[in-house]
């Protein structure tokens, strides 16, 4: 059951957010694997087994072992430093480092007391600032650190000098000291840097997003001014007149307000003109613009079959539909790299398909209790056609949409009575500004990614 909840965990996860947890983690187990290695295996021959060489050496260990602790908890605050996220607190860098001083201390004295070989002494040298220099590469520019590392070297030296190491173990160990500290920067520095380009990208692609529904908000805007300014202007004036007419009892005022309302009306129409053609969906351009946004999600998409230009424009509109729906879906859940999407038409019907592997194995994929396969298969529904989603088997997830020819070849989409109220046009034109959260053609796969994320 625990392993089936962290893959269920690790699959809700974005490819960058799993390359981030990647990333975090093989950093944290850096230092226990330096311990193992380093700090472990010089108690097997390297040690000499005496009451006091096996002391200092046991407490050395535990010293280490906390210092692996104290990484750990460090490495997350140390990341989001280093991304500029938030500041690491000064504080937490202070017991760090005082038992990186403790390590030296005590392997200065094992050396003093001739308890341990030159070889061991080496690689508890190396091990001693490996948990405090994972954390550290990630806080100094690469110069700070480059000459914190000289500094611990030569303190490395100083302290072994003390104890009595002899000219020749000291320039082993101001190499290795400083080879440390090297180590830890060319492991540490580079994967931070990765992941803190891609997270730049990540959010570069937002604001892409962001400025696509924004201009998408701005055309809308526009062309409901250029559709309605001069003529709102022409009513306003044309009422004053009226009033002044009727006022003094003039019979014209009747023939400005006929006039009003034939402009009214011809403003209405000129709406749901707008409306109506903001509201379709180019099924071609749809199909290029899923498969554009797909393949620069790194999932693989092939459209098979027919183009659809040759289906009535009700059936173009709606499958159009369908087919961003259906890629918002594919970005959205499980883990895909392949998806497949498949038009084939005959004398009677119209049939797409959507096809995607790595659907969650819980379901999540499967969108039917969401709102947006409800809306298509409502738009489905007035074409007599119909909407089936969820698993195909072996961890495929598949969408198809049919819609019978039968009739739609001479069927108009609804219009609006010519005599309808003003309501009715509120009412098309605030549903077109909450579709405006999608934007149709090319630039949708951009805000279906923003909505992923």
């Amino acid at each position: 059951m625990l392993v089936r909840g962290w893959r269920h965990a690790w699959q809700q996860r974005s490819k960058l957010e799993r390359i981030d947890l990647y990333s975090r983690m093989t950093i944290s187990a850096m230092p226990w694997f330096f311990v193992l290695a380093w700090q472990v295996a010089p108690f097997k021959s390297d040690i000499h087994h005496e009451p006091l060489p096996l002391a200092l050496g046991l407490t050395l260990l535990i010293v280490s072992i906390v210092q692996c602790v104290l990484s750990n908890r460090n490495v997350r605050p140390s990341f989001e430093h280093y991304l500029g996220a938030s500041v690491f607190p000064r504080r937490r860098r202070l017991p760090p480092l005082t038992l990186v001083l403790v390590s030296l201390g005590l392997l200065s004295v094992l050396a003093g007391v001739d308890g341990v070989s030159d070889a061991g002494l080496l690689l508890m040298l190396i091990n001693t600032p490996m948990a405090f220099a994972t954390t550290q590469a990630l806080l100094v520019p690469v110069r700070a650190f480059l000459l914190q590392s000289l500094a611990f070297a030569a303190l490395s030296v100083g302290a072994l000098a003390a104890a009595g190491a002899r000219n020749g173990l000291l320039g082993g160990v101001a190499l290795t000291a400083f080879f440390g500290c090297a180590l830890i920067l060319v492991s540490v520095r580079p994967s931070a840097w990765s992941l803190s380009v891609m997270w730049q990208a990540e959010e570069a692609r937002d604001l892409q997003a962001r400025l696509a529904v924004a201009e998408e908000r701005l055309r809308f805007g526009r062309d409901m001014h250029d559709v309605l300014g001069r003529n709102l202007a022409v009513i306003a004036l044309k009422s004053e007149l009226a009033a002044e007419l009727a006022q003094r009892g003039r019979p014209e005022a009747v023939d400005q307000m006929v006039e009003v309302q034939r402009i009214a009306r011809t403003s209405q129409q000129e709406v749901r003109d707008v409306v109506r053609g903001y509201r379709e969906a180019d099924l071609s351009t749809e199909l290029a613009g899923a498969r554009g946004v797909l393949s620069a999600a790194g999932i693989e998409c092939e459209v098979r079959g027919a183009t659809g230009g040759e289906l009535p424009a009700p059936v173009q509109a709606a499958l159009g539909w369908v087919v961003r729906e259906a890629a918002t879906n594919v970005l959205r859940h499980g883990d895909p790299r392949r998806c497949t999407i498949r038009l084939g038409a005959s004398a009677d019907e119209v049939v797409l398909q959507v096809e995607n592997d790595g659907a969650a194995a819980d379901g999540a994929a499967d969108g039917s209790g969401g709102s947006g396969l409800a809306g298509l298969r409502e738009r489905l529904r007035a074409l007599e056609g119909s909407l089936d989603a969820g698993p195909a088997g072996n961890g495929l997830f598949r969408l198809t949409a049919t819609i019978p020819l039968s009739g739609t070849r001479t069927r108009t989409p609804p219009r609006t009575k010519p005599g309808a109220g003003a309501e009715d046009t509120e009412t098309a034109a605030g549903a077109a500004s909450e579709e405006a959260r999608v934007v149709p053609g090319p630039a949708a796969p951009t805000t279906l990614r923003e909505e992923r994320r």
